[in-house]
């Protein structure tokens, strides 16, 4: 049952669609299209072209199948046609135009699939000569004519061009091959009119040759104009003019009239038929007139020109003097230079400022006297006589402000020895200002400031600090002598010199336990950098700033790590470092363990001795008769003797001598230390009291330091 309505439904589908039965029972493949252009891609116009469209198609069946074909120019689709045979497409341009260049190509297109060809570009040249129709070819001014112009067989969109004498007077854009334009001629005479096209094919456009040219004559209206000026001779300003413009041999037209009375650029009056118009005379006006007659498109121009005798001339005003600073008295002066003296006396001619509030006054006819005001002001002169009003150019008048006193000061720091800086400048003071540098009132150089933000700048060495205080300067603006400045008051630094590193200890010998004091001392001006350095490191073991020229640093707690050499650096804002010469610290051992080695030595010697005793008892002799010991008493004389010497020993203090290394003194006026590391051998004497110490040393070289003395240095490291 159900193959038969297979078989049913396929004989139906036979019966009404047979073309669809063989497409589907049939597999297929477009495996090309093509386009060809016959007889060329190049031809002339009026050349019968044909577009071959040629598909090339793989089939399984015998029957052809149904397929779409589509033919575009430039994108643009213009023919379309199905056909059910495998017989090429041809779709002909007959008496091809400019207007058919472009490119064209073919589509395919069976069932849904298609294939699109390559395209090719038909290029045709050749234009049709225009043919240029004249309705009239005499015309009066001013009438209008009709002009076509013809593209004969040609198509597309078409410019046309209209020319008269070869200029080009007309352009028509059209989408046919004809083109009709109206004219009118203003001018008399011959005329010769012809036309051309351009055929616009995109992207490019194709131009045709001219037309022949065909003449017009153009007659001339006998309309003309008149212009009348009284007076005609010998015009001077203020004169009264009357000027008449009007027209003769007018007939009745249907175009409306016009009449323009005009000055250079300035219309005075206009009218139908006549115009009349008065004015006074004026020599700066231009003295040129013109009358002029508009009818449509006719225009016809007269023109006269008019001397006009100037009464007197443009007022200048001037200002003397010609620098004038603020609340100076000043005098502006205004004066024609010359006026027409067979009409005009020298007394009727008068002079005034404007604006009248100009605080000044008038000493004499164009003379003004009084002060410069505090600020610009602009003044303007007015001359006049006989209704006749003149102004001079606008004189701005701009006051100076004379210079306020300088000042001077130091640009960054005076160092004593090194170039500096000095800069002068002054509050207010109308530019340029001329600054002058003097020591002692003697001028050393000068400098203009002519900017808003320039500086007067001089380069100073000074030898000495109190050099400093001769400089001034000047500052100038006029003619008139210049304000001083005050002398210049700075702080000079002075480089660093002199600089020493001495010590003082807490006793006689500098011994393990104790405290020491290393002092930087140096001639400069503070603020001073002080570097302490113990050799061997390469950081410093002290460093300070300093508003004094020295400072001290302190060893609580000496041991023998602190023995070694220590200089010191010192720097200030000349930015000079300086190096002390080296001290040598010798730390001897503690008391207490010398102590130690002396007892321990000491008993060695005792047990030695011993020895050596019991040794000698050992091995005693005896010589001669009588029995003799080594040992024996001190005769008591030479005991009395002895203990004489001891006693007068005793009286005298207990003296010791010692290694002694002499430091340099921080306030030589207080403490006169022996400077370096030179070593000397001295008795030092223990005061009874415990008060202080002496230390003879070298001749002439005596150095006492009491406990008060130490103490005080002590506290210049703090103390309560």
């Amino acid at each position: 049952m159900g193959l038969l309505l297979l078989l049913t439904s396929t004989l139906l589908s036979s019966y009404f669609h047979p073309g669809r039965v063989v497409n589907a029972q049939q597999s297929f493949t477009i495996r090309d299209v093509t386009l060809s252009i016959e007889p060329s891609t190049d031809v002339t116009r009026d050349t019968n072209v044909t577009l071959r469209c040629q598909a090339i198609v793989s089939s399984s069946g015998q029957e052809p199948l149904s397929r779409e074909y589509t033919i575009y120019k430039d994108s643009n689709t213009i023919y379309t046609k199905t056909s059910s045979t495998s017989e090429d497409l041809l779709y002909p341009l007959p008496e091809v135009r400019v207007s058919n260049t472009g490119k064209y190509k073919c589509a395919v297109n069976i069932e849904g699939k298609q294939v699109t060809s390559e395209a090719k570009k038909l290029t045709v040249t050749g234009l049709s000569r225009p043919v240029l129709h004249l309705n009239k070819r005499a015309v009066s001014e001013g009438e209008e004519l009709t002009a076509s112009c013809t593209a004969p067989g040609e198509t597309g969109f078409i410019f046309f061009y209209f020319y008269e004498d070869s200029k080009e007077i007309l352009e028509k854009q059209v989408n046919s091959n004809q083109a009709e334009a109206k004219l009118r001629f203003n001018s008399i005479g011959i005329h010769k009119i012809h036309c051309s096209y351009i055929v616009l094919v995109t992207p490019g456009s194709f131009k045709s040759n001219q037309s022949t040219s065909i003449t017009v004559s153009v007659k001339e209206l006998p309309i003309t104009v008149v212009l009348e000026i009284a007076p005609q001779y010998k015009i001077y300003e203020g004169d009264q003019l009357v000027i008449l413009c009007t027209m003769n041999n007018f007939a009745h037209s249907s175009e409306s009239v016009h009449l323009y009375l005009s000055q250079g650029t300035r219309l005075l009056s206009t009218g139908s038929t006549k115009v009349n118009h008065s004015m006074v005379a004026q020599a700066k006006d231009p003295g040129e007139f013109e009358c002029r007659l508009e009818m449509g498109n006719i225009v016809k121009v007269t023109t006269k020109t008019v001397s006009v005798t100037e009464l007197f001339s443009v007022p200048t005003l001037t200002m003397s003097p010609a620098e004038v600073f603020q609340k100076d008295y000043m005098t502006l002066t205004c004066k024609s230079e010359s006026y027409a003296t067979e009409r005009l006396s020298k007394g009727e001619l008068t002079y005034s400022l404007d604006p009248p509030q100009s605080f000044l006054m008038s000493k004499d006819n164009g003379v003004f006297f009084g002060k410069a005001l505090l600020y610009d002001f602009n003044y303007t002169c007015v001359a006049q006589a006989k209704g006749v009003v003149k102004h001079s150019e606008t004189l701005t008048v701009r006051p100076k402000v004379a210079v306020s006193i300088p000042k001077i000061s130091v640009v960054g720091r005076a160092v004593l020895g090194q170039p500096f800086k000095v800069l002068c400048q002054s509050d207010t003071g109308s530019l340029p200002i001329n600054y002058t540098l003097l020591k002692d009132y003697t001028p050393l150089s000068t400098t203009s400031v002519k900017l808003p933000f320039q500086q007067a700048l001089f380069t100073v060495n000074i030898t000495n600090t109190n050099e400093i205080n001769k400089y001034m300067c000047e500052a100038k603006n006029s003619h008139k002598e210049g304000p001083l400045s005050k002398r210049l008051n700075a702080t000079v630094v002075v480089p660093l010199s002199d600089l020493i590193l001495s010590f003082i200890s807490n006793s006689q010998e500098i011994s393990e336990g104790g405290y020491l004091y290393l002092i930087c001392s140096t001639l400069g001006t503070p603020p001073i950098t002080f570097k302490l350095y113990h050799e061997g490191t390469e950081q410093p073991v002290y460093s300070t700033t300093s508003n004094l020229n020295h400072t001290s640093y302190e060893i609580p707690v000496l041991s023998k790590e602190h023995s070694g050499k220590y200089y010191c650096e010192a720097v200030n804002h000349a930015n000079i470092v300086i190096t002390s010469d080296p001290v040598i610290i010798d730390v001897h051992l503690a008391l207490w363990k010398k102590a130690v080695i002396g007892v321990f030595s000491l008993v060695v010697l005792l047990v030695l001795l011993v020895a050596a005793v019991l040794y000698f008892r050992s091995n005693r002799v005896k010589v001669g008769r009588a029995e003799v010991s080594v040992w024996s008493k001190r005769p008591p004389v030479a005991d009395a003797t002895n203990d004489e010497e001891s006693s007068v020993v005793s009286s005298e203090p207990d003296v010791e001598y010692t290694e002694v290394v002499h430091p340099q003194p921080v306030d030589p006026a207080r403490v006169p230390l022996r400077k370096g590391t030179d070593t000397v051998y001295s008795e030092l004497q223990n005061s009874p009291h415990g008060e202080f110490y002496i230390l003879k040393a070298a001749p002439n070289d005596i150095f006492i330091l009491t406990m008060d003395q130490i103490t005080a240095w002590n506290c210049k490291s703090g103390c309560s």
